[in-house]
């Protein structure tokens, strides 16, 4: 019969999961606060149109940087779902934290509605304490999504503009639609979401293996309570040297509602709380948990897990190098961006043929956090700038349109019939500071054939 040393045996997850709750529950409201030259750690901002990512921002014209985010995110879940199972569900997700708040800490230790956290299957009865619990939950509810918010408005501006709701309808509706939702899923639909709405519970099963960590009931130990049909046996196992006491400690805490002696389920979200529950219980006998946070393979090898193997490396290489990725792909941000488009007129011939002019439209936009003043060149030494005549300024986060002229006094012709394109390289740069903010596009000069010069003089 195994026996444990009590103090060893006694592992309480919820502890942990609790520290887990807090830490990232800390990280998500302050995170939205940390800035540097006015640059956000994390920031997607609709309002003004721009990504903040380690304290670098870029503009919308610059979101090549979104694929290696979107990658990232799904790359993590994928490892993380490999690797140890549900444990985003349990361990971080909003819901799991949000239920945990409103159920255990409001309903049951705040206001006593239910008798004690480790009975999850009785609903609490209607009252006035219920109607406190929901009210307090509702300032809960408008805190978190104003928390969610920061996310695409920095705060900065989030607190200027609730001052003026009138003026501000859209991020008001959006407000009272998210805490009505948070509202109704963790008051009405509960555990329900992450049963049959979370559409990560549909996928995580074809992502498992017997390698993956998961909550495992020992039936080797404890004994069979359902059958190979998933037909329940018997609550407490007969056989003599079964240890489960069929107490059901682990079916009444469980927050899902699921008996996790029946085998893997997909309502299971790794929460252990059912690890702990059969802790108490078994401690008191001298011996282990019958649930534990472990894979397949370790039970029936009596092993550790394995978790070195194909996926786990395969998604760790993956993620590693869309990681490098998007550093490198930050790195290359642009302090300044420019658009060049040609106008509908390809050129213009001045002073009997002997100038040509081509003319584009630049749109200059300063994605620095200071003002700087702006100008260009032109590689081709034979042709001139005719305007802007003059550098001109642009203030932080700012665009300009610019019509520019170009022009040569020079024969650029090539062909006797057809216009000539010539390829131009346009640098553009701040006078102050022309190492760090420099740009360089390509463009077209387009010179008229000796025909169409004839042509136009000839009217």
């Amino acid at each position: 019969m195994a026996t444990c040393n009590t103090s060893k045996c006694n592992k309480p997850y919820s502890k942990s999961r609790y520290t887990a709750f807090g830490i990232i529950t800390l990280i998500a409201f302050v995170l939205p606060f940390l800035r540097i030259g006015g640059n956000h750690l994390f920031l997607f901002s609709f309002d003004k149109k721009q990504l903040h990512l380690l304290f670098t921002t870029f503009d919308m014209q610059e979101l090549y940087l979104m694929p290696f985010l979107l990658i990232l995110l799904f790359l993590g879940i994928f490892f993380m779902t490999t690797l140890g199972g549900r444990i985003w569900c349990g361990w971080v997700c909003p819901q799991t934290i949000f239920r945990v708040i409103y159920r255990d800490l409001i309903e049951t230790k705040l206001l006593g509605i239910r008798k004690n956290i480790k009975n999850k299957q009785t609903d609490s009865q209607n009252g006035i304490k219920k109607v406190i619990a929901v009210c307090i939950w509702s300032i809960l509810a408008f805190l978190a999504a104003s928390n969610f918010t920061w996310y695409f408005i920095p705060p900065e501006d989030f607190f200027n503009y609730i001052q003026n709701p009138l003026d501000h309808t859209v991020l008001i509706g959006i407000l009272a639609i998210i805490t009505g939702f948070l509202i109704y899923d963790v008051i009405l639909l509960k555990e329900e979401f992450c049963v049959y709405v979370c559409p990560y519970a549909r996928v995580q099963s074809v992502m498992f293996d017997n390698d993956t960590i998961q909550t495992i009931y020992n039936e080797e130990r404890g004994g069979l309570i359902y059958d190979e049909h998933n037909q329940l046996i018997n609550t407490k196992p007969t056989g003599e040297n079964d240890e489960c006491t069929g107490c059901e400690a682990c079916v009444k805490i469980c927050p899902t509602h699921i008996d996790i002696r029946k085998g893997m389920q997909l309502e299971c979200i790794n929460c252990l709380e059912c690890a702990d529950a059969c802790t108490t219980v078994m401690e008191k006998l001298g011996k282990e948990s019958l649930i534990t946070w472990t894979s397949p393979n370790a039970i029936e090898s009596k092993g550790k897990t394995q978790f070195m193997r194909f996926r786990t490396i395969a998604y760790g290489i993956a993620l590693s190098i869309a990681l490098v990725a998007l550093f490198l792909m930050g790195s290359t941000k642009e302090h300044m961006l420019l658009n060049i488009n040609k106008t509908t007129q390809l050129y213009k011939i001045k002073d009997k043929g002997e100038e040509i002019q081509n003319a584009y439209t630049f749109l200059f936009q300063n994605t620095d956090h200071k003002d700087h003043k702006y100008y260009f060149e032109v590689d081709n030494k034979d042709i001139t700038i005719v305007k802007p005549s003059a550098p001109f300024k642009l203030k932080s986060g700012s665009k300009m349109k610019k019509v520019v002229i170009l022009k040569t006094n020079k024969n650029l012709s090539t062909h006797a019939k057809d216009d000539t394109l010539l390829n131009i390289k346009i640098t553009a740069y701040a006078l102050d500071d022309k190492e760090k903010i420099i740009v360089f596009r390509n463009t077209t000069f387009i010179y008229p054939s000796p025909s169409s010069v004839k042509k136009y003089l000839n009217k």
